[in-house]
């Protein structure tokens, strides 16, 4: 029997959910910096390492491993998530040594560049044509990096990675056909195999978490994996009651709240030329969303008239 498509719900309780998985995404920051001792690949290696554990816990628990696995038979759907496995690898990897050290606000600054890249990646990948608005809003987006570069002193590559890499994996998630949580859990099954060498590999080392970790530290490591799987349930579920005209302006929650952390909490600096750069990112944010609920206005208005 097929399983009827959730509509689309306004209340109070869906949109609290919606707000939660993102306010708990911004908080991770908090979360790795209090692992800022440890080395950040290794921090992946136990993230990978620790999500195959709760994932499958859960996937087993709802009977969708055994159909999963037999899914991963086909080549070209290994292959995708093969290489959405690499990409979320880098984005993670990028992510964390960021964090732990001290470039916080360049992380939140890739997450803003990232909707501006898709705009990007459908002109150049899937040759869509820009409307004024947008093309506008990309100018500006250019402008702000520009901008950046000259008060960084260098290519702010961090934010760029992270963007490029989070754009490019989730066009990939587009092409495999899973669910969010099917699609994590064979990714990091792809992953397995090299985090549990790599840890192998640095477990005798004299800064490994193996060697200097204390029991709380440990605490944090083991739930690498509960705070990436449960943020994703949360939000598999956020995602099919909330209206994305909702959905799509909270994206922006988790890269001001490390804007904030970054500036507020960490105490990075702030000069007057990033606040200009970051200041055009904004432009060219709002400029996105204006243009997001002007279309789909017009859309819902010519479907209430068919």
């Amino acid at each position: 029997m097929t399983k009827p498509v959730a509509k689309p719900d306004t209340s109070q309780a869906a949109i609290a959910l919606s707000l939660s998985v993102y306010f708990i995404w911004g908080a991770l920051t908090l979360y790795w910096k209090e692992l800022h001792g440890f080395d950040p690949f290794e921090l992946i290696g136990w993230r990978v390492t620790s999500s195959i554990v709760v994932l499958t816990v859960v996937m087993l628990a709802t009977g969708r491993l055994v159909p999963l696995l037999r899914s991963l038979r086909n080549p070209q759907l290994l292959l995708r998530i093969a290489l959405a496995s690499v990409l979320l690898t880098i984005n993670w990897a990028t992510y964390v040594w960021a964090v732990v050290n001290d470039h916080v606000i360049e992380t939140a600054l890739g997450y803003f560049i990232a909707p501006i890249l898709t705009i990007v990646v459908g002109v150049f990948v899937l040759h869509e044509k820009l409307r004024g608005i947008q093309r506008v809003a990309v100018s500006f987006a250019v402008g702000g990096i520009a901008v950046l570069t000259v008060a960084y002193g260098r290519v702010p590559w961090i934010a760029l990675i992270i963007a490029t890499s989070w754009t490019f994996y989730a066009y990939l998630k587009k092409k495999v056909p899973l669910a969010p949580l099917e699609s994590l859990t064979a990714e990091v099954i792809v992953l397995a195999a090299p985090a549990f060498i790599f840890l192998c590999a640095t477990w005798n080392n004299v800064d490994s978490v193996q060697n200097t970790a204390t029991s709380v530290e440990w605490i944090f490591v083991a739930f690498t994996g509960v705070i990436t799987a449960v943020p994703l349930l949360m939000f598999a579920s956020a995602s099919q009651r909330t209206p994305l005209t909702i959905l799509g302006p909270m994206q922006y929650i988790v890269p001001t709240m490390n804007f904030l952390i970054g500036w507020l909490m960490f105490n990075e600096a702030l000069t007057s030329s990033k606040v200009a750069g970051f200041s055009l990112i904004w432009v060219c944010l709002a400029l996105v969303l204006t243009d997001l609920f002007r279309t789909q206005r017009q859309q819902q208005i010519a479907s209430s008239h068919q």
